[in-house]
């Protein structure tokens, strides 16, 4: 009786993947609606369309970023201030930070369908043709001395569609599939996205990092081992520095340096879990604000988050966590017998 209750009520309203993909399925239409109108626009107009972003959402979180900055420097600028009058001013800013966050919330899902699209278009290109001609930025010509598939052609930047990824040369041949925009719409709502390897989740994810990217705040992509943070650096990479976004890869560098902490203000950083765990442990014992590597953290995607953050959950996390014996340590034990 209750197996055949329940079978009436799930046709009625749906499974839970029924009514996840009811949710879902305007922004998808929407983008495919969008997707089409891109092909016949220049590489330097689709660039554009990155620009034209960022410049939306900072219009859109200026006046909060503005007084949260006035608020600092005030404090920053009265180091004889009481301390109850500091902490008013803090708690400002901590109101006016969370408001930032779920405005850039709202912004970011709603250029959502033609971030996706752009993304997608990108990778059309990047798969078609061998060689995209644009005009040189700033960051194209800082990029090409380090990137060998990357040249200056007097105003122009060539970008090549092979490269080297992990001592590797891979040659961009992908291009999302509809199933993979809706991993990419459910990764950015904060939610698993299960797939089988081979299904292309590595490229699944470009579309959410590249979506969240684009607010400037950060986002970190988190691998179970250094060779797929390194290898998906350097093969995602290309993409996303195509549109100017700075992608770094934390294992790259030395625990506490220069390098690691420029890595973490990149707007895009991979790493693996435990140097996540071990920076943010680091973070915590810091004796001045200099000494900080990590900055505010914005968005993340673990990549196979089971593994992450089950099976190899250990040490960091361990470490980080609440004592089983609460205040019955064995320190104090011990300690009383000296």
């Amino acid at each position: 009786m209750i197996k055949a209750i329940s079978s009436i009520f799930g046709k009625l309203v749906g499974s839970k993947a029924d009514r996840d993909m009811q949710e879902i399925r305007p922004l998808l239409n929407k983008i495919l609606e969008i997707y089409p109108g891109l092909e016949n626009i220049s590489h330097d107009e689709l660039r554009a369309r990155t620009a034209a972003f960022k410049e939306k959402i900072n219009a859109y979180v200026k006046e909060e970023r503005a007084q949260i900055k006035a608020l600092t420097d005030q404090v920053e600028a009265s180091p004889d201030m009481e301390l109850h009058e500091k902490e008013a001013l803090y708690e400002q800013a901590d109101k006016l930070k969370k408001l930032v966050v779920d405005k850039l919330e709202e912004v970011l899902m709603e250029i959502l369908p033609e971030a996706f699209a752009v993304m997608r278009e990108t990778a059309r290109r990047f798969k078609e043709n061998d060689e995209i001609v644009v005009t040189a930025s700033q960051f194209d010509r800082d990029l090409s001395v380090n990137r060998d598939h990357i040249r200056i052609d007097n105003d122009k930047a060539v970008y090549r569609n092979s490269w080297m990824a992990a001592g590797n040369e891979i040659k961009w041949d992908m291009v999302h599939y509809e199933v993979q925009l809706i991993g990419g719409i459910m990764l950015h709502k904060g939610k698993i996205s299960e797939m089988a390897t081979g299904e292309g989740k590595t490229l699944v994810a470009t579309l959410p990092v590249y979506l969240n990217a684009l607010s400037g705040e950060g986002v970190h992509v988190v691998t179970v081992n250094d060779y797929l943070a390194r290898r998906d650096s350097e093969w995602m990479g290309s993409i996303y520095e195509f549109h100017g976004l700075r992608v770094d890869c934390i294992d790259k560098h030395q625990p506490n340096s220069s390098a690691r902490r420029a890595a973490y203000t990149a707007d895009i950083t991979f790493g693996t879990n435990n140097e996540f765990g071990f920076d943010y442990l680091r973070d915590n014992m810091a004796r001045t604000p200099e000494e900080l590597v990590q900055r505010g953290h914005n968005y993340a995607i673990v990549d196979e988050v089971d593994s992450v953050l089950i099976d190899d959950a250990r040490t960091p996390l361990i470490i980080s966590g609440p004592t089983p014996k609460g205040d019955n340590q064995e320190f104090f034990f011990f300690y009383s017998r000296v």
